[in-house]
């Protein structure tokens, strides 16, 4: 009877050991927006068993919502989300516990979109016209930035969630805050439609990095080694992104196979120029952004940028 004892709670010890060990190698991660080139390096990673060898498994979701990986991973639901600088630093200020672990792409592709030849020429022409946005808290508050710093004294704000193309090509709004140079451009010159952009880093928004993994002080506590590992692993896989863009893409297109091969393709060759040197967040670039923020009513307090940003193991 003692021999039957020990030998159950051997196995209760092996099996609550293992347990703990697969939850602390696997990691949730929700999208930003629906799968694509952005997101390349993550499914190269994938395709190539980088995440496994790296000892993790990495579950990719898609949210239904653009705001939605930010609130998950504040209210603990996923370990990881693909968010944007700006709206980090947002969130970091509201008291949300979130830090910024590392970076997809390193600088802005958000621009102000807009239709050629409807007499748009300068930022002041958008004056009295409707704007639409896209993540609402984020490119609308942007976009009212935006606005006073290049004279735009009068808009009508519209969100129009992901239908950024359709919105603009009905002429339910006249410009888009928050269409990427790199992607709706490509979009809707597939349709026949040739678009315009101002960039925003141009018209007096600080540099940023446009897209960052997000996780919350919870989650760090308990996954800090996991979540560093997936940052030495995005490293990696931007550095083969870059190395080899074609067999890069072509894994893309393995793990995506209904992708749109002539669009991503095109939005690739423009994105690839901007995903992330390196994996440092630079205190002072987003101290800078911080500040900018403060100043234009983005936050309604400073925010030391070292709030936000996490420190590696």
């Amino acid at each position: 009877m003692r021999k039957v004892f020990y030998f159950v709670i051997t196995l209760f010890l092996i099996f609550g050991f293992t347990g703990r060990a697969l939850a602390g190698r696997h990691l949730s991660l929700m999208l930003d927006w629906f799968p694509n080139v952005d997101h390349l390096p993550l499914y190269l990673a994938r395709d190539q068993g980088m995440f496994r060898a790296a000892g993790l498994d990495v579950e990719i979701l898609s949210p239904s919502e653009t705001t939605d990986g930010l609130k998950l991973v504040a209210a603990g639901k996923v370990d990881l989300a693909v968010s944007y600088q700006p709206q980090t630093i947002m969130a970091a200020a509201r008291g949300l516990k979130v830090r910024a672990v590392g970076r997809l792409v390193g600088h802005p592709l958000t621009t102000i979109l807009f239709l050629r030849d409807k007499g748009i020429e300068k930022p002041s022409d958008l004056d009295g016209k409707r704007i639409g946005y896209t993540v609402a808290g984020l490119m609308d508050v942007l976009l009212d930035a935006f606005a006073k710093l290049n004279g735009i004294c009068r808009y009508r704000p519209v969100n129009v969630g992901f239908a950024i193309a359709q919105s603009l090509a009905a002429g339910k709004v006249d410009a888009v805050m928050g269409g990427f140079k790199t992607y709706e451009t490509v979009t809707m010159a597939a349709k026949g439609i040739q678009t315009s952009y101002f960039e925003l880093e141009k018209h007096g928004i600080p540099d940023y990095d446009e897209l960052v993994f997000v996780s919350s002080d919870r989650v760090l506590a308990q996954k800090a080694g996991a979540v560093a590992n997936f940052v030495k692993v995005v490293e990696q896989a931007i550095g083969k992104v870059k190395a080899d863009p074609d067999r890069a893409l072509a894994a893309y297109f393995r793990q995506l196979p209904d992708a749109d091969r002539r669009i991503e393709t095109a939005a690739f060759r423009l994105t690839l120029p901007y995903f992330a040197e390196n994996q440092v967040l630079e205190n002072d670039r987003w101290q800078r952004f911080a500040d900018f923020a403060r100043a234009n009513g983005l936050i309604d307090a400073g925010l030391p940028a070292s709030r936000v940003i996490w420190q590696r193991p």
